[in-house]
């Protein structure tokens, strides 16, 4: 069979690599690159900054680990500046090698992949313009729109990419932001503000509701707002920008209850857009939601039978992983294997501030909007060994169970090294396996994920407590 591919993010090139691993004859047409967006200007370039951000915090940790530095006796960390021409030097270098990558990947599995715009005619035919302007009709078996996402704009808050800024635009700075206003209160815009609060920055954060990340479970996201509160960051709360302007050199961010706030700078991190625009959808009559998201079903496919579509142009839930895996189901089905709907109750997500704060699966909150009776149970890590040992004074993990059966159906880990932490809870919940389970799994000793194994083990207790893990 022959696939065309249009995109090249982590929904198309994942979907690519399955299908020529099945045999099938497979072109991957992209605009920018392999990787798309989540490489090239989000995930990836977003992730290293942040990891150049916590290197020049952990400084300030050092002496109280026993290293000292020459030219600051008295124990405390020496002065430092950042060299963020630097820092967006390695962003730039790290995103290009593991787009790099990508492509001998799938080159090496047997796909092609070329620059260019793809296009619907029908649903057997792709129109390929290249970057020069000349024209290919492509036919094939089955197709799959993978175009990813852009950032949502506001009409009175054009980005002029120096002063007034999208995501993609920090990476075409030359210094560091004095201060910078940060817009959006998700996940985006909380990166951002830790990531240059971290730099030594000064930053307000402008968030809509009563406390950071509101879609968030409370926990964690309190946690996360006190730790920001305590490096200097200013948040306005119940806050919605009106409008956002440059003005004599500076932004100005005018607020719709007639606040003003102003800064060097102004970051806009107010959410994605599908990307579902100028593929060739409407030719063929394939749907989309009030979002412009293009509609599917449990294995992303759409209204028309040859015609699949994955990723965040589905604007469903919109992270890397998830692209990846809704991109895999395609192919499966495509391609004629056995395969299951994507299970969103056991989808797991990671913010990368600092702390971290990782989850999976369901959340207290939602649990309690859905009526479904969970047992909960904390455990900070404080008193976590290998923590001590690290330094680290924040976090902690949860899990939630289902009463009788302590069936795991959702976790949470807030610390540092999160992203890595969560990693049994999402095997637990993938595989429904009880707090028992969990519990039972060998852990190493002094280890972060001790904890994930004791928070288990006393849930383990409460929701089966007639016998003693």
């Amino acid at each position: 069979m022959r696939i065309v591919i249009i995109g090249g993010g982590p929904a198309g090139y994942e979907a690519a690599l399955v299908a020529a691993g099945l045999g099938a004859e497979v072109l991957v047409v992209n605009d920018e690159g392999l990787g798309g967006n989540s490489v090239l200007w989000d995930c990836v370039p977003s992730k290293t900054l942040i990891s150049s951000a916590i290197a020049f915090r952990n400084l300030d940790v050092a002496p109280a680990l026993g290293v000292r530095f020459k030219d600051a006796p008295d124990g405390r960390p020496p002065e430092r500046e950042v060299d963020f021409v630097q820092a967006l030097r390695r962003v730039r270098g790290l995103a290009d090698a593991q787009s790099a990558d990508i492509r001998a990947s799938v080159e090496k599995a047997g796909a092609r992949s070329v620059l260019g715009h793809g296009e619907l005619l029908d649903e057997h035919t792709v129109k390929l313009t290249d970057p020069g302007g000349e024209v290919e009709h492509v036919r094939a078996d089955g197709i799959l729109i993978a175009t990813g996402s852009d950032p949502r704009t506001m009409a009175g808050a054009p980005t002029d990419g120096e002063v007034v800024l999208s995501s993609r635009d920090l990476y075409g700075l030359t210094a560091l932001p004095e201060h910078l206003v940060v817009v959006g209160s998700g996940a985006t815009g909380a990166e951002y503000a830790n990531a240059f609060l971290e730099f030594g920055c000064e930053v307000t954060f402008v968030v809509s509701r009563e406390r950071v990340l509101p879609g968030e479970d409370a926990d964690g996201a309190l946690a996360v707002e006190e730790v920001m509160h305590d490096r200097g960051m200013r948040t306005v709360k119940n806050a919605r920008a009106a409008s956002v302007a440059r003005v004599d050199g500076h932004a100005v961010v005018q607020l719709e209850d007639g606040r003003t706030l102003e800064g060097s700078h102004a970051l806009l991190t107010i959410g994605q857009v599908p990307q579902s625009y100028g593929v060739g959808i409407e030719r063929l009559g394939i749907p989309t939601d009030e979002h412009k998201a293009i509609v599917v079903d449990g294995v992303s496919r759409t209204g028309v039978p040859t015609v699949y579509a994955a990723g965040d142009v589905t604007g469903r839930t919109m992270l890397a992983s998830v692209a990846a895996m809704e991109g895999r189901i395609a192919m499966w089905h495509l391609l004629g294997q056995a395969v299951a709907p994507l299970r969103w109750d056991a989808v797991s997500a990671t913010i990368f501030t600092d702390p971290q704060i990782a989850t999976v699966g369901l959340s207290e909150q939602r649990a309690a909007k859905l009526g479904i009776a969970v047992e909960v149970e904390s455990l900070a890590l404080e008193g976590n060994s290998r923590a001590k040992m690290l330094g680290l004074r924040h976090g902690f993990v949860k899990l939630l169970a289902r009463p009788g059966s302590g069936t795991i159906v959702g976790g949470e880990v807030v610390a540092g090294y999160a992203s890595d932490l969560v990693s049994p809870i999402s095997v637990a919940v993938f595989n429904r396996l009880t707090a028992a389970q969990l519990t039972q799994a060998f852990e190493i000793y002094p280890s972060l994920s001790g904890s994930v194994q004791e928070c288990a083990r006393r849930l383990a207790i409460r929701v089966q407590g007639g016998y003693k893990y």
